[in-house]
């Protein structure tokens, strides 16, 4: 009982301490220095109101609040995370990221749950012109199309869609039993889907019986036929083209592809194959296909021996493997745009450097999964973060904002300034540098920091404390707001009077 008093005692001596009033002069400096108060691991505070930038987080990662400048960043982990920015009109709030999210602009209103349900409004320059849809997959789905009008489909009992999905229209009763699509004119009527259908349009007709026969046509254009779907299938292809395509499938015992353009083989498909272009100017070998595959030509060359050596080139780009799945390096060079990655064991190390030569921005980023993640942003600053069990593999915003921190025992931020910023198990140990101010704290033991010509040294929160102000210096105990003073601060009317006094005429 008695421990816990004494617990109680001491913190609230060393609220006292950090929230004692302040003398006038005193209280500007500090607004011109900003503010720092810890009582790990229950609160975190940081203020620097010359970069309008105040942050306060209580309880290590779980509750965060961040303005800077206009943004501004609520979390309580990891039921949401909410950021804004009153410039940009811009507000997007994850819960429990990945399940729903939410965000809101000048131009559109959504929200999302598991991408199974969605609700979007689209805004245009006009009140009237203004665009909703909503989606619960699959079982609810309205919107409004431009062409059509709006629409609502209740799977799977009755339904309308338009401009969705790939297809123009979409109309179904009481699914399977009947439903129509309309894709470029063409109308496909589905009973007891997949296994009845018909298809029509202009100059086209076709039925299937699924998977015992089907055939469709559309004079001038193509011809498809299927018989025990998928052992036989034929299909002519591009008629009304330069390079009408006709294609041939006994599955596995062989498939074909012949055009004017090019030609393909497979014996024991797809283990065997020979595909050559008309214009010789490119020829493709497969062997027990995916594992000996060779491509010789002017736009691409493909020499693969899996799993020990694969290399693929194209006009922009490269890939290799070697020992698959040991190591991949690929490489991607553009005018707009370059790229070089390697990765070992898929996600077990990865290292990814992309530029972009027009204006001349660079970032990298290297992982090894779980202990770290290393990051070079556009404008060169560097982070380093241990451990990363999830963000090593799956590179994610939502993850970095609202999991990340749990996980994450020790980070660091540098720039090719020199400055930088270090935290330890949430800041049980920091480190700051900015300029020629520097700050660091081991809670509760020992904290330091100096900024222009102040410097503050304490132990234990203030149990000794030491100040020098410009040469005015305090030394006081005991978490007490006064202590011994002595010296005289640069500036002062007694310095520069005895400057003057012992100067030469």
């Amino acid at each position: 009982m008695a421990g816990t008093k004494a617990f109680f005692v001491m913190t609230l001596l060393l609220v006292i301490s950090v929230v004692a009033p302040l003398s006038a002069d005193e209280g500007t400096k500090k607004e011109e220095e900003g503010t720092i108060f810890t009582l790990w691991p229950l609160i975190d505070y940081r203020e620097s109101p010359a970069d309008k930038y105040s942050n306060l987080s209580l309880l290590g990662p779980l509750f965060k609040l961040q303005h800077q400048k206009e943004a501004r960043d609520l979390a309580v982990r990891p039921l949401f995370y909410d950021t804004s920015d009153e410039e940009k009109t811009w507000h997007v709030t994850e819960y429990l990221y990945p399940l729903a999210s939410s965000e809101n602009s000048s131009d559109v209103s959504t929200f999302q749950f598991l991408q199974l349900y969605q609700n979007n409004t689209y805004r245009k320059s006009e009140e009237e012109n203004k665009q909703k849809g909503t989606m619960f997959f699959p079982f609810y789905i309205s919107g409004q199309s431009e062409k059509y009008g709006s629409y609502t489909s209740v799977f799977p009992f009755y339904g309308d869609i338009y401009e969705r999905f790939w297809r123009d229209e979409y109309h179904y009763v009481m699914f399977p039993l009947y439903g129509r699509t309309v894709k470029r004119g063409t109308t496909t009527r589905n009973y007891l889907w997949p296994i009845f259908s018909t298809t029509s349009g202009e100059k086209e007709q076709g039925f299937q019986v699924w998977p015992l026969y089907g055939q469709s046509a559309k004079e001038g254009v193509y011809r498809k036929r299927f018989v025990l779907w998928p052992f036989y299938m034929q299909e002519e292809s591009g008629l009304d083209t330069d390079n009408p395509t006709s294609k041939l499938y006994m599955i596995p015992f062989y498939a074909a592809t012949d055009s004017p353009k090019s030609t393909a083989h497979y014996y024991l498909w797809p283990f065997f194959g020979h595909k050559t272009e008309a214009d010789g100017k490119q020829e493709e070998w497969d062997y027990f296909w995916p594992f000996v595959r060779t491509i010789q030509g002017e736009k691409r060359t493909l020499n693969s021996y899996l799993p020990f050596y694969s290399r693929d080139e194209r006009k922009e780009s490269r890939k290799s493997w070697y020992m698959w799945p040991l190591v991949k390096h690929e490489e991607m060079d553009t005018e707009a745009f370059r790229q070089e990655r390697t990765r070992l064991l898929y996600f077990l190390y990865s290292d990814n450097r992309e530029s972009w030569p027009k204006d001349g921005t660079e970032r990298r980023r290297k992982a090894f999964w779980p202990l770290f993640v290393y990051n070079r942003d556009t404008r060169g600053i560097k982070s380093l973060s241990l451990i990363a069990p999830v963000e090593s593999i799956l590179d994610r915003d939502g993850i970095e904002r609202s999991w990340a921190p749990f996980w994450r025992l020790y980070q660091q931020r540098w720039d090719d300034k020199g400055d930088s910023a270090v935290s330890l198990l949430w800041n049980l140990y920091w480190h700051e540098k900015r300029g020629d101010s520097i700050a660091y704290e081991f809670f509760p033991v020992v904290s330091y920091r100096s900024e222009k010509r102040t410097a503050d040294f304490k132990l234990l929160k203030g149990l000794a404390r030491y100040r020098n102000d410009g040469g005015e210096k305090n030394l006081s105990f005991l978490w007490l707001p006064f202590g011994f003073h002595w010296g005289e601060a640069e500036g002062s009317p007694a310095v520069v009077a005895g400057m003057k006094a012992g100067s030469t005429p």
